[in-house]
């Protein structure tokens, strides 16, 4: 079995503007990457498909989709939230990344890959069970891990998120589900300042200080991740796999390198190994310096495809 990379051009049509962070650049420079040095041909390559309306309401309020989907501009953009735009396109895109975490944890549960990447966008793990924010609008995380739960054998499963934003949404869905740990590293004080301090066991919150290099980094990990996944042995493991805590991200101040990533990537695998039956699936989030984003990413898939 190989690592599935699932992606789709139309992951692209979603566009908030010129000088928003969160581009479709982002993307093309992760496949330039991976088609350079080659590890893309060593990857099962598929195209995502959409999300059900049904799938969406396993993590979301039965009318999220219907109140983005009324203010959806026929031309141009509208916000949601300070930060976060709708195009005539971007519930499309919202579709396919949502649809591709889907598809990628049935893949792994039926044991046609081995793992699975989603290279997809809009991100998503900012997304309340209520609000669209912070760039997101469909949770896509949650949704793969309620949809997972459904599965027969899959009892309890880990989201791990190494964003450099804490991932908000995916703590509000599941701060009363104990059947899933939801473990992050974060910068703090930062965006988005919702539930950094909410006190649950199965939600196990990281913050790092401003300017925190990989040290702070794999010693958070090491010593509240481990613990967590050994008391929780999940039998899926998640990723919201954020790049955007490299030391070169123009939108914070975290010190990590693609060798950080590599390492727990490395970590996550072998948890996987021990408690999930090998199942992981990892979705991107943010990464908004294209370059150290592709290089990171590229670091991520190695470890993921076995070299």
């Amino acid at each position: 079995m190989t690592t599935a990379f699932i992606t789709h051009d139309d992951c692209g049509l979603h566009n908030m503007g010129p000088e928003h962070p969160e581009s479709p650049v982002r993307l093309l420079a992760i496949k330039k990457v991976l088609e350079k040095t080659g590890l893309i041909q060593e990857m099962e390559q598929l195209e995502s498909v959409h999300i059900l309306p049904e799938q969406i309401q396993l993590a979301h309020a039965h009318l999220h989709q219907k109140r983005l989907e009324m203010k959806l501009p026929e031309h141009g953009v509208v916000y949601t939230d300070d930060d976060t735009a709708l195009c005539p396109h971007s519930l499309h895109a919202a579709s396919l990344a949502a649809g591709s975490a889907v598809m990628a944890v049935n893949r792994v549960i039926a044991g046609k890959s081995q793992n699975a990447f989603c290279a997809v966008r809009p991100p998503g793990h900012h997304a309340e069970h209520n609000i669209p924010m912070g760039f997101c609008f469909y949770n896509n995380v949650a949704i793969a891990a309620m949809h997972a739960l459904q599965q027969p054998g899959i009892e309890r499963v880990a989201i791990f998120d190494f964003d450099v934003h804490h991932g908000n949404g995916t703590v509000d869905i599941f701060k009363d589900r104990p059947e899933v740990l939801v473990c992050s590293t974060f910068q703090h004080p930062f965006y988005p300042e919702r539930y950094s301090d909410i006190q649950r066991d199965n939600i196990i919150n990281c913050p790092m200080d401003a300017h925190s290099d990989g040290m702070v980094f794999r010693s958070l990990v090491e010593g509240k991740w481990l613990p967590a996944i050994q008391a929780h042995k999940p039998d899926m493991i998640l990723i919201s796999a954020g790049f955007d805590a490299h030391h070169e991200d123009p939108m914070a101040d975290i010190k990590l390198n693609e060798e950080d990533y590599r390492w727990v990537t490395q970590m996550l695998m072998d948890s996987a190994r021990t408690y999930s039956q090998n199942r992981l699936v990892s979705v991107l989030e943010g990464g908004y310096n294209p370059v150290s984003l592709a290089f990171s990413v590229q670091a991520h898939l190695e470890v993921l495809a076995g070299h």
